[in-house]
């Protein structure tokens, strides 16, 4: 993984020491709140319903294990014994003081973490792929090309007050599990006739108020043209984006009103302009940033191929846990082990302090001292040795943290909603927390199979309920917190927003509602390889509508 240089070193502490005399200032009376408001947001700094909120980047969603550790230490001494993991690949704290956040950032600094771009209207945290480097359906490992969008990005001199904040997603596998075409930008690597591994990028994707798949403006643009062309685009975006409605500021909008043909045109002519400059990536650069990913030391295959039924005999649950919580490894005798973060009932995507610790001792001990945070709110041990998976198991359920129910339907991403957040229509936690309890029963979860439900507590969307096989809005209606259904979205390579069954329904109803929809999906599906989302597609939403409200 990246090591910080001398630059980023120096970058990153002189920013905790500007913004700890920010805060005294502020804590002083010396700057208002509206003055203060700006540069806090600089430095991921959120004031929430019930108080400050510090969102920290991980870039491209991997951590070590000595950052994991200081993000326990943070949360034991500054906030209250937790974190919250997000769908950005980022950790946020609740509850810091703000007298104590120059020390967070100063913690951070240390561990080469920081909360820089995490907020404003600037390129905020480059996400990929939480298999990146090791999935075994891979074209490219993308992280060295996301590292490389990270140093160009931070701090840009033209790009630090863009129209609106700006999201760039990229994934190394045509099947995309980084959401890229739901992104201000997506890049998926793809290989020319020739052979040579590039990108197709997606412009024009996102959620909110307004979703839209993004659409495809470039078919193949190489590694060294990229960092140009993805300049290119902002500076379209730059110039023409709206200003004067937030909610119409998104580059979804403006490649919307204004057609992708002419958008296209314009990041053509500003590409030509730029390319063969100063932002062409030389092959000794792109070397250079390799090396920071390289191989681990990985030990020769076992003789004997791994084999689920015959190592779980007798213990269903070790069972479920190895049917659902690892990924294919492109390496022989190795797996990725996601760490499921939605114990049935708990919060989604939070970590104790302990559990962190521990986690972070796993890494350290099984996964060549590395973790990954995913898009689903779990942590992810990206390179582990099949015969160590028992080890690894019993002691995650030593720390509460051993379900195995990855991709089920109790695996659900949920915003932090009204419990916390000043824009929240209604509360998605409970809500989550209701749902996985009644849907606990491993028979049941096993019956149904591969089932995404995503929550937001508002339209906002950070829960990315547009794209869940399910989704579930908080919506409010004459001071009743209700939630309206949707059915059929996707994040993956097959993109597709979930339409509105109809009416609201209250908190109490919502279990009830899943369970006739998933009941309708049992009895119509046509063999048990016919996910939900397959049914869907195929017997389309007036029929999951008239289960849900009947006919009239």
């Amino acid at each position: 993984m990246y090591r910080y240089d001398a630059f980023d070193t120096a970058f990153v502490a002189e920013r905790a020491a500007e913004f700890a005399d920010q805060v005294r200032r502020r804590i002083s009376g010396e700057l208002s709140e509206e003055h203060f408001r700006p540069l806090r947001l600089m430095n991921g700094l959120y004031l929430q319903l019930h108080a400050y909120m510090l969102r920290v980047a991980v870039p491209y969603g991997t951590l070590s294990s000595a950052q994991m550790r200081m993000l326990a230490h943070i949360a034991e001494t500054y906030d209250r014994g937790y974190a919250h993991f997000t769908t950005r690949q980022n950790v946020q704290f609740n509850w810091p003081r703000l007298e104590d956040v120059p020390a967070i950032l100063a913690d951070l600094a240390s561990v080469e973490m920081h909360a820089i771009q995490t907020s404003g209207n600037c390129i905020r945290n480059v996400t990929t792929d939480h298999f990146a480097g090791a999935a075994a359906d891979e074209i490219i490992d993308p992280r060295p090309v996301a590292e490389i969008i990270r140093q160009w990005s931070s701090l840009h001199p033209e790009f630090s007050f863009l129209p609106r904040k700006f999201k760039i997603a990229l994934t190394g596998s045509p099947n995309d599990r980084a959401a890229v075409k739901f992104h201000d930008i997506g890049l998926m690597a793809t290989t020319s006739s020739g052979g040579e591994i590039g990108w197709r990028v997606i412009i024009g994707g996102g959620l909110g108020r307004t979703p839209m798949i993004g659409k495809q403006v470039a078919e193949f643009v190489p590694h060294g043209d990229l960092l140009a062309y993805l300049e290119a685009i902002l500076r379209v975006y730059n110039r023409y984006g709206r200003r004067d409605n937030k909610y119409k500021a998104r580059i979804k909008i403006l490649v919307h009103e204004e057609g992708l043909e002419t958008i296209g045109a314009q990041v053509a002519a500003e590409f030509a302009q730029l390319r063969g400059g100063a932002l062409d990536l030389p092959d000794s650069e792109l070397e250079r940033i390799n090396g920071y990913f390289a191989d681990p030391e990985f030990q020769p295959a076992p003789d004997t191929p791994f084999d689920i039924a015959k190592e779980a005999v007798g213990d269903p649950g070790y069972a479920r846990f190895l049917t659902r919580n690892l990924n294919r490894h492109r390496r022989p005798g190795y797996v990725s082990v996601t760490i499921s973060l939605k114990p049935i009932g708990g919060v989604p995507g939070d970590a104790s302090t302990a559990q962190m610790t521990a986690i972070a001792d796993l890494a350290e001990a099984y996964s060549f001292d590395e973790l990954r945070v995913s898009h689903e709110q779990n942590l992810v041990l990206p390179h582990v040795a099949t015969v160590y998976l028992r080890e690894i198991y019993d002691r995650l359920v030593s720390i509460e943290l051993g379900e195995g129910n990855c991709g089920d339907i109790t695996d659900m991403i949920a915003c932090p909603g009204l419990d916390f957040c000043a824009l929240a229509n209604a509360r998605s936690i409970p809500l989550a927390q209701d749902i996985s309890n009644r849907f606990a029963a491993p028979e049941r979860r096993a019956e149904l199979g591969d089932l995404k439900i995503k929550i937001s507590g508002c339209i906002n969307a950070c829960g990315h309920h547009h794209v869940g096989h399910i989704g579930i809005l908080g919506v409010e209606k004459k001071g009743t917190e209700l939630y309206q259904i949707t059915v059929g979205g996707d994040g993956t390579e097959q993109a597709a927003i979930g339409t509105i069954l109809g009416r609201g329904v209250t908190a109490d109803e919502v279990p009830d509602a899943i369970e006739k929809l998933t009941d309708f999906y049992l009895a119509q599906r046509t063999s048990k390889a016919e996910t939900f989302i397959m049914a869907f597609r195929r017997l389309g939403a007036p029929a999951f509508k008239e289960v849900l409200y009947g006919t009239g």
